[in-house]
């Protein structure tokens, strides 16, 4: 048994804390992994506010990278001294997604089977099955994927979430190609990895839409050939005139939210492609025409994850960022310690930052 500081919420929307945990050593098919740095992903603010489920206490962090520790009875894929980024999906191998040749839906993602605890014993709930807010943390063996240890850990374990989910909408979920139009609306950290995903994968125009003229200004770094501020101009206007009146051939929404969702229905061309990563809350609702959902034709997707299958996509994007193809290092705003978690938060809320980056 370890004992560590983790990052704890106990209850619904109050700030978290910093608390013993304490973690086992690593079981059948378990992975133990001191972890180097973890990002500040907006997942973990839903956690902490209850958005997600009541399961408290939760162990935040998720979005990171680190080195084997020790492995359990079994476990092949990785060894001590590995580097590894850690997944939220682990395909199990045999349920019906799975079994269709499709793991990137799996729906048994495997965890570690033993319980992380607070000092008392109390039994605590990882988020998204990993819980990195700490010097280690317990994982599944499919949890962890080995990739080039030449990666700053602050920049790669952002792929084990936020970057990936962008990077994924657009390069698995929309099928973006050369040549294509891309709009993306909302240029936060998700945003920005999609448009980054976008110009990886051959676009030739990449619109990024949002509210907030410094996103904007980070999307261009990115890749993004032309930007909207949505708030004096009508983007499907906009991106009509900027795509020669058809639309775009990809639209992501990065926002979550029934408004932004239609501007990325309408401002597709026919047989378009609408793409949402954004997460919504439980009661949001959207309203359209029928006869426009027929009419228009394409697909209306959403992408979970990015639909990434970590042991193929997360090496790969960790290789170009190495060559410089991925610019990872440019999503890193800030490297904070564990004591400023509650203070990212709030820059998160603020927009100020893409990812503050706890550095262990």
């Amino acid at each position: 048994m370890h004992e560590v500081k983790g990052i704890i919420s106990k209850s619904k929307k109050e700030p978290v804390t910093l608390e013993k945990v304490l973690v086992p050593d690593p079981g059948p098919g378990e992975v133990l992994v001191e972890v180097k740095a973890c990002g500040v992903c907006h997942t973990d603010l839903h956690y902490r506010e209850g958005s997600i489920s009541n399961d408290f206490p939760f162990f935040l962090g998720h979005e990171a990278a680190g080195v084997v520790f020790s492995t359990g009875p079994g476990v092949e894929n990785v060894a001590p001294g590995d580097f590894v980024i850690l997944a939220w999906r682990s395909p199990c191998g045999t349920c019906r997604s799975c079994s269709r040749g499709r793991p990137w839906y799996c729906f048994e993602s495997r965890n570690a089977t033993q319980k992380m605890t607070l000092a008392d014993g109390t039994p605590l709930s990882p988020a998204l099955g990993i819980g990195a807010f700490a010097e280690l943390t317990l994982v599944g063996a499919g949890q962890a994927i080995k990739v080039n240890s030449d990666a700053d850990p602050a920049a790669a374990g952002l792929i084990g979430c936020g970057i990936m989910a962008g990077l994924g909408a657009a390069i698995n979920t929309g099928n973006v190609s050369r040549g294509d139009s891309v709009a993306v609306i909302g240029c936060g950290g998700v945003g920005n990895a999609a448009i980054a995903g976008a110009k990886l994968a051959g676009a030739h125009t990449i619109i990024a839409v949002d509210i907030d003229d410094r996103k904007l200004k980070w999307a261009k770094e990115f890749g993004a050939t032309h930007t909207v501020n949505s708030i004096g101009q009508d983007p499907v206007d906009e991106i009509r005139k900027l795509t020669n009146g058809n639309g775009v051939d990809v639209a992501i929404e990065a926002v979550g939210n029934p408004l932004t969702y239609e501007q990325a229905f309408y401002c597709r061309d026919l047989a378009g492609i609408v793409v949402l990563v954004g997460v919504p809350t439980p009661d949001m609702k959207i309203e359209l025409p029928l006869l426009d959902v027929f009419g228009r034709g394409g697909s209306l997707k959403s992408s979970w994850y990015g639909d990434c299958l970590p042991t193929r996509d997360f090496p790969v994007y960790i290789d170009l960022y190495l060559q410089g193809k991925l610019p990872l290092e440019k999503f890193v705003s800030e490297r904070i310690s564990l004591n400023e978690v509650e203070q990212s938060f709030q820059k998160m809320q603020r927009g100020e930052v893409l990812r503050s980056v706890v550095v262990l």
